[in-house]
């Protein structure tokens, strides 16, 4: 029996959006406004879910992997923004755990993590995470972010992962409502009733 090969292949549209790889986003809005276009982008290319993210060098700004969320067009319940930018990152620098070169990386998302991503969170390697949206916007809209412990951010925290929140928030609630009011479908909505 022959299993199937997974493949994560990001859309066309984002070496567009990204013509300059090598851009340098030095300051957390700037890197959240990148994360919130993507994210936009994939709604208004049909793409995917209305998720961005990226991971960055830290120090520097530079752009290591963006990441979107590719759930419906992948076929895969883990595709989402965050494990996709780690997932690339980690590809790109050839370890798999950022940060065995020396350098600190971030991981920047338009929404905070889900309890899957969550859970990734502490090996991926990253030092800081910066969201956008909050898990209770999600929800709002009818995505089902999973159990996540009360204190996440203190958990996070005491393994040296620093969280900023609410970073262009009202930008990026604004496109899971776009994503929402184009009826773009809410693929794990139905856990919650569960």
């Amino acid at each position: 029996m022959a299993f199937p090969t997974f493949t994560l292949q990001l859309p066309n549209w984002v070496d567009t959006l990204l013509s300059d790889p090598q851009q340098c986003y030095p300051s957390e809005q700037s890197r959240m406004e990148l994360a919130i276009a993507l994210a936009r982008r994939n709604v208004e290319t049909g793409t995917g879910g209305p998720f961005g993210a990226a991971v960055f060098e830290l120090e520097s700004g530079r752009l290591v992997a963006p990441g979107i969320n590719l759930v419906i067009p992948a076929g895969c319940s883990a595709a989402h923004a965050e494990i996709v930018a780690l997932t690339l990152a980690q590809q790109q620098t050839g370890c798999y755990r950022l940060g065995m070169d020396g350098k600190r990386f971030e991981l920047v998302s338009s929404t905070e993590p889900c309890a899957m991503c969550l859970g990734a969170i502490p090996w991926s390697g990253i030092v800081r995470l910066t969201c956008g949206a909050r898990d209770e916007d999600a929800r709002g809209i009818g995505f089902d972010e999973g159990a996540k412990p009360a204190q996440w951010i203190l958990e996070l925290e005491r393994r040296g992962i620093e969280v900023v929140r609410d970073v262009c928030r009202s930008e990026a609630t604004a496109v899971l409502r776009q994503y929402r009011d184009q009826g773009g479908e809410i693929y794990n909505g139905d856990a919650q009733r569960s």
